[in-house]
């Protein structure tokens, strides 16, 4: 027999990363008892090219100064663009429309502010549905379980996921570093300017970004295969053109996540939220997480508020239709021989060389979004 529990909050959350914490703070903001459990102590480092803007500064309430001490925070204020090993486009906006942050420093910057008990440290082992709702880890007794882990996360898995088996993730490779003196000089990256090379058959791409004395390299492609092939071959070629230091480290860590798209995940059930990357929200051409991670904890914390203690599935599904409001149904597996996959690449590398294309559609919509508008949530 089970021993009772020993500790109760209204809302458990799984998973202390920018979607975790961010739904936390909305909730603690309306009075409720929230406790974010995470199987990693905080400040830990996150596979991520780390950039985040300025809807997602707006979204977050970010104090940019009060951030800015102490931490990285690095203006973007171009970009160059192309194929890997083709011609790069030079794209300038003489302005700030991006900021370069260390997700080691920026996750724990938002979890300490969310004001919820912690966790930390503790992986999600056990998950029992009782009368009264849910007891996680024979310990803790909660109405209602957020999940928040990412890709591999504990309660999407709960829900049926299966990480890995019938599902088509993108798969990254980083690594971030601080430069010594040396290789400062060394390497050609401008700070306010990450470079991307898209992968000549289009599937991913790879980038490059300096934020002040740390460097971020890493490449990502749907499906990953031959990847870590591809990661090494990617860093010999920018060590060739000089743009990085030859002592660049060759240990990349590896992360996954679902492309909106093409993401199969169920949200919603009876006591159950998924938000952020373990919903499978990342934007299709970027594969940026963090605005739809944040976007969806402040859409799940309205429907959680909204059903008012009731976390039975239909007070929870408007969760689900709000994700659908804001960026439309989930697209059906696209069919074969819609055009030749040569065709296809040999336009994106055409369309690519364009300064036009460059800055409008890739930058402009695929990278930046800036022609979405914000999110509207109700005061909390």
């Amino acid at each position: 027999m089970s021993p009772p529990p020993s500790e109760g909050c209204d809302v458990l959350i799984i998973g202390g990363g920018p979607a975790g914490s961010t739904c936390a703070r909305a909730l603690r903001r309306a009075g409720l008892d929230v406790l974010v459990m995470d199987r990693q102590e905080f400040p830990r480092d996150k596979v991520c090219a780390g950039w985040i803007t300025p809807a997602v500064v707006d979204l977050l309430e970010l104090e940019t100064e009060e951030y800015r001490q102490g931490r990285v925070f690095q203006p973007i204020t171009s970009f160059l663009t192309g194929i890997e090993g083709g011609r790069q486009v030079a794209t300038a906006y003489g302005r700030e429309v991006s900021f370069g942050i260390r997700r080691r420093e920026f996750d724990h910057y938002l979890l300490q502010r969310s004001g919820a008990r912690l966790a930390l440290g503790e992986a999600l082992d056990s998950m029992r549905r009782t009368e009264r709702g849910w007891v996680v880890n024979d310990r803790v007794e909660t109405r209602l379980v957020i999940g928040a882990g990412g890709h591999f996360c504990p309660v999407a898995r709960y829900l049926g996921a299966r990480p890995g088996r019938g599902e088509v993730a993108v798969a990254a490779q980083e690594i971030e570093f601080e430069l010594d003196a040396e290789q400062q000089r060394a390497c050609r990256i401008a700070p306010h300017t990450p470079e991307l090379f898209f992968c000549d058959d289009m599937q991913g791409y790879g980038w490059c970004f300096r934020k002040g004395n740390f460097l971020n390299v890493g490449l990502g492609r749907e499906g990953g295969h031959n990847l870590s092939r591809h990661v090494q071959a990617f860093r010999a070629a920018l060590i060739a053109q000089g743009k990085i230091p030859p002592g660049t480290p060759t240990d990349f860590h590896g992360h996954a996540y679902l492309l909106y798209s093409s993401a199969r995940r169920i949200v919603a059930d009876d006591g159950v939220l998924l938000i952020g990357d373990a919903a499978g929200l990342a934007y299709p051409q970027s594969g940026e997480g963090i605005r739809p991670a944040i976007e969806s904890a402040l859409m799940a914390a309205q429907c959680v508020l909204a059903a008012r203690g009731d976390y039975r599935r239909d007070r929870l599904t408007p969760y689900q239709e709000r994700l659908a409001a804001r960026y439309g149904l989930r697209a059906e597996p696209a069919s074969r021989g819609v055009a030749p996959e040569r065709l296809k690449q040999a336009l994106a590398s055409w369309l690519l060389r364009s300064r036009w294309f460059a800055r409008h559609v890739v930058l402009d919509r695929w990278f930046l979004h800036a022609h979405e508008k914000p999110l509207i949530t109700h005061p909390l």
